[in-house]
């Protein structure tokens, strides 16, 4: 019998759970055994047996820890996440200070109706609650729309953009958008899928097994959906309102004369900090 079998699992201590993990080569294991054992705090109402034991094994399995307690942490807000989920990674809290950047330089510039935001491939969210989170809390009224293909993480999304009383539309880009929003959305996010489909079968295994292929895969170079995305991007956005995309540092040229065939001004920035490269498309 191993010793996680053996554990009386409602008094199972951090340090027990953190043994086992560590054992799995989980290389915080110590920081994940209290964030699990938190986890099931919060939803088991005292009796943490069945759903504790549960949460330790499917780490173990290698299921990402965020799926595992179901949330993310991100630019400083906890976003619900959901199993199969794409998983919000730090590096792309640089697109929303970005996105933060540029709506609030947009905001100085007039008085009128709130910025109109639109966050594409938003999977569960993330970055739209958080630019539009940072906006709210500087002052700056907003209204957001977020889109993703699948289903399952349009109904995990609207959990997240709820908070910032957003809108989540279920389908392809920009294809389910009300047409009222064309030529008045002042910034547009997109972290499109980007890896080269030759590449996916060398990413971390909590990647490629656990989270949604199409949430991965950009096509032969990358840049499938992002082309998509350019393309459609002058129709929506208003007149010097931006378009933001995260890519990897050697597409962006190819990236950035997508944005001029397309008539958008191109500027890119980098972060070392957060390790990200942005795309950035200005319309007029």
């Amino acid at each position: 019998m191993s010793t996680f079998e053996s554990m009386s699992m409602p008094t199972a201590t951090a340090a027990e759970i953190a043994a086992q993990l560590r054992a799995a080569g989980c290389v915080f294991a110590e920081d994940e055994a209290v964030l699990i054992l938190g986890a099931v705090t919060q939803a088991s109402d005292g009796d943490g047996t069945p759903c504790l034991e549960e949460l330790v094994r499917r780490r173990i399995r290698g299921e990402p820890l965020e799926h595992v307690i179901g949330r993310a942490e991100f630019s400083g807000l906890s976003i619900l996440l959901d199993p199969r989920i794409f998983v919000p990674r730090r590096r792309t809290e640089y697109l929303v200070e970005r996105a933060v950047e540029r709506a609030r330089a947009r905001a100085a510039r007039r008085v009128g109706p709130p910025l109109v935001l639109l966050d594409l491939c938003c999977g569960s969210g993330a970055i739209g609650v958080a630019t539009a989170t940072a906006l709210v809390r500087a002052g700056h009224a907003c209204e957001l729309h977020s889109v993703d293909i699948d289903p399952a993480a349009a109904a995990c999304a609207r959990r997240n953009v709820a908070s910032v009383g957003g809108q989540v539309h279920t389908g392809d880009l920009y294809g389910p958008l009300p047409s009222a929003l064309a030529g008045r959305i002042d910034v547009i996010t997109a972290n499109a899928p980007y890896v080269p489909t030759e590449t996916i079968p060398f990413m971390p295994p909590e990647a490629r097994l656990h989270e949604p292929r199409h949430a991965l895969d950009g096509g032969p170079d990358g840049l499938a959906v992002l082309r998509r995305v350019i393309l459609g991007a002058s129709a929506w956005l208003s007149d010097g309102g931006h378009l933001l995309v995260e890519t990897g540092r050697g597409q962006v040229p190819a990236v950035a004369e997508l944005l001029m065939v397309h008539g958008l001004r191109p500027h890119v920035t980098t972060s070392d900090e957060f390790d990200a490269t942005v795309v950035e498309g200005t319309a007029g």
